[in-house]
């Protein structure tokens, strides 16, 4: 098999790291890889902040909820929408931004923030790295503000936990491919029956790996999808994303 898409079908999480520094040229190789990501309009409208403060990686745990992991691994990456970067690049050409105030402006910045997280990874794991993508900066998305000092029109999307891997997570098992793939069109009646094998499969994994709090699928994004964060809406529309249009 091709070592890239081997590479790409075992992804999973490493929650277990050594305090082992990452040498400049291996980040910055995997640096590079993400600055070299598509973006729309080649817009460059995503900006990384490299966090290896000790401090710092202590408070980004806490933000994110209490993930050790965060302080113990050497090198954290936030992720940043950065429509400060192209607010200038727009004032430069004598016109004035607006683009972050459309649903279109932050789908396309966070479809961005999302390639080059996904760059990221793949080529940290390609350099023999352990990751773990961190959504739960967002837990407080101020904090992460005020902590890296980001300016109006930008906002932190997630990160991700850099490290060598003291002992390695088993690969969490996927709903089957029919809840993935459709074919010409939508199928809907596809997923109510992977849902219900899928969390049978959850299960049985957890129970596997002795995870007594491990919940089914459907119990999991009940607990997160059926709420939302008026939080996140408002520090957002502080930093300038309004969504008016």
């Amino acid at each position: 098999m091709n070592e890239t898409i081997r590479l790409l079908r075992a992804h999973h999480s490493s929650r277990s790291y050594k305090a082992d520094p990452i040498s400049a040229e291996v980040l910055e190789a995997i640096i590079e890889c993400a600055r070299r990501a598509p973006t729309s309009t080649n817009s460059h409208e995503i900006s990384l902040v490299v966090v290896r403060n000790a401090d710092s990686r202590a408070r980004i745990a806490e933000i994110a909820g209490g993930q050790p992991w965060i302080a113990q691994a050497p090198v954290f990456i936030a992720v940043i929408a950065d429509l400060y970067k192209t607010g200038l690049g727009v004032e430069k050409a004598g016109a004035r931004q607006v683009f972050q105030r459309s649903l279109e402006g932050v789908l396309a910045v966070v479809s961005d923030a999302g390639i080059a997280m996904a760059t990221l990874m793949t080529a940290a794991r390609a350099l023999g790295l352990g990751v773990v993508p961190i959504g739960g900066i967002r837990r407080d998305p101020q904090a992460m503000i005020d902590l890296l000092e980001l300016p109006a029109n930008t906002f932190p999307v997630d990160g991700v936990v850099l490290g060598y891997v003291t002992e390695e997570s088993s690969q969490k098992p996927r709903m089957a491919i029919e809840s993935f793939r459709h074919e010409e069109k939508y199928h809907p009646q596809a997923l109510r029956p992977a849902i219900d094998a899928y969390d049978l499969t959850l299960e049985k994994y957890w129970q596997k790996i002795g995870r007594a709090d491990g919940l089914t699928w459907s119990a999991n994004m009940a607990q997160h999808y059926s709420t939302f964060s008026r939080l996140i809406k408002s520090v957002a529309h502080n930093q300038g994303f309004t969504i008016e249009v």
